[in-house]
């Protein structure tokens, strides 16, 4: 179990207990003592790892999601796909960083890969917003979309993004309006689509390319119709009460599966998809390739049906009392 650079406060004894296996690797390791003493803080630090993690709260399975180190969308294209060719522009406007697509391979399915990129350095996040798309970027993931349905394509959507981008411009530019396009477009597209929570999917700006027949989230990563700053913004009039707005907001994984918001969850390796990438990705692959021979299997029509049919039974309510 790799460490990270990174440091979370409620993970300092992890980092100690990293440390510790780092300084007893670094000297001789041939006595048998050394050996034991190695066998056991890794299986102190495996197991204090998975007991921390099993027993996270809401705002630290959000702090985990928006973790520096979490693979982001170009890693998995890097782990998972092969022979990936990036497509540009919206043919309207301009090409946004921050919402990437192109063609790919994942094992014998030809797909087209739509996700959102925060960027990795302080000059590549100011250039993808930190991962908040314009309207262009919707746009453009609307057109691509339409060219893998029009060559019968599969499409796969990674969704990390805290919401659309906010700004002046991209109201100007139709962003609520291109958002409703989009998840309109993806409701009706003749073929499959799996769309995958990797760290944070916040509000529109997650739902824009969120419209598929399998919709699963990654153990650690949250999915919210707002972030929990942005409603403690609204309700408390502070983001002091970040942690407030997410325990009210359920968005963890459990939560959802809970409430039938979303189709499946993809476990994580012990400690979080940041401690260990080529893991995590392999995972993500498996659950791909298993949606993409199912989905692929079905005639166009029933694909269509389900898929309606899954989305308009997401937050059923009874109108009259349930002893009525």
């Amino acid at each position: 179990m790799a460490g990270t650079s990174y440091q979370l406060d409620f993970e300092q004894p992890l980092h100690e207990l990293e440390e510790r296996v780092a300084a007893i690797e670094a000297v001789d390791q041939d006595s048998p003592g050394a050996r034991e003493e190695l066998r056991s803080v890794r299986k102190e630090l495996v197991d204090r790892t998975r007991d921390l993690y099993a027993n996270l709260d809401e705002w630290q399975t959000v702090r985990v999601a928006r973790h520096p180190d979490r693979p982001m969308f170009t890693d998995y294209i890097d782990l998972v796909f092969d022979e990936f060719v990036e497509l540009h522009g919206d043919k309207f406007f301009g090409d946004d960083r921050a919402l990437r697509t192109g063609f790919a391979k994942i094992d014998e399915y030809k797909v087209m890969v739509v996700g959102h990129h925060k960027g990795k350095t302080l000059k590549e996040r100011n250039e993808c917003y930190f991962g908040c798309a314009h309207p262009e970027g919707y746009r453009k993931a609307m057109r691509k979309m339409e060219k893998a349905a029009k060559y019968g394509l599969p499409i796969i959507c990674l969704i990390d993004t805290p919401g659309a981008y906010p700004g002046i411009g991209a109201e100007e530019r139709g962003q609520a309006q291109v958002i409703a396009e989009s998840m309109l477009e993806m409701s009706r597209l003749p073929t499959p689509i799996i769309c995958v929570v990797i760290g944070e999917g916040g509000s529109g700006g997650a739902l824009g390319i969120g419209v598929g027949d399998r919709v699963a989230v990654c153990e650690f990563a949250y999915y919210s119709v707002i972030s929990p700053e942005g409603c403690a913004g609204i309700l408390w009039k502070s983001h002091d009460y970040a942690a407030n707005a997410a325990r009210s907001l359920k968005l963890t994984s459990r939560h959802l599966e809970r409430l039938g918001a979303i189709d499946d969850v993809i476990e994580e390796p012990v400690g979080g998809a940041h401690r260990d990438h080529y893991q995590m990705a392999g995972r993500l692959k498996m659950y791909l390739i298993k949606s993409l021979r199912e989905l692929t299997e079905k005639p166009t029509d029933q694909l269509l049906n389900e898929r309606y049919d899954k989305f308009r039974r997401i937050g059923e309510f009874l109108e009259t009392p349930a002893e009525a």
